[in-house]
């Protein structure tokens, strides 16, 4: 009974923080909205029995993410000037969407017939890394290489708009490489 009121509480409070992250104006606010919400979901995953999850949300997404979602917000330099448009004329159908929504996907988890519990065994976070490393090497190359790629345009967008011209053209007229 108890950890049933634990969980609804803080499934409310992730839902609270969600709002938060959508309804924020002030974009640096909405970042830390956001890993209060990546935080509170790996206490979830904690309490569901996941400790590798929880310990891959806190690492992946509240470290890395909200670091590298911060800094690009800082890096604009302008990020006080930065102010996100709340459209309210268009509240109700979000809100009636998101509604259907959730309707669509509770009737669906009703309708379906789970197993109390998992058959098979847990799954070690050594299994995990071999899996990563033989069966999925493929996978998980693509995936490094795609996030270098990344990587790279954000450093060129941002070296773009730092001088306000092309790449090529800030050579040309004595500015920083």
């Amino acid at each position: 009974m108890t950890e049933s009121l634990i969980f609804f509480a803080l499934a409310a409070f992730i839902l609270l923080g969600a709002v938060r992250v959508v309804a924020s104006r002030d974009l640096v606010h909405a970042v830390l909205w956001l890993a209060v919400v990546l935080v509170l979901t790996a206490v979830m995953f904690l309490m569901l029995g996941a400790p590798f999850l929880a310990g891959v949300q806190l690492l992946l997404y509240t470290g890395g993410v909200i670091t590298l979602m911060l800094f690009g917000v800082m890096l604009t330099r302008r990020h006080h000037e930065i102010g996100v448009e709340v459209d309210s004329s268009r509240r109700l159908p979000g809100a009636l969407g998101a509604l259907a929504l959730f309707g669509a996907m509770a009737c669906a988890i009703f309708r379906t017939d789970l197993p109390a519990w998992p058959s098979s065994a847990p799954v070690s976070a050594l299994e995990i890394g071999r899996a990563f490393l033989t069966d999925h090497l493929i996978a998980f190359e693509v995936l490094s290489i795609l996030l270098l790629a990344a990587m790279i345009g954000a450093i060129v967008l941002g070296r773009q708009s730092d001088f306000g011209d092309e790449p090529e053209t800030v050579y040309r007229k004595g500015g920083r490489p």
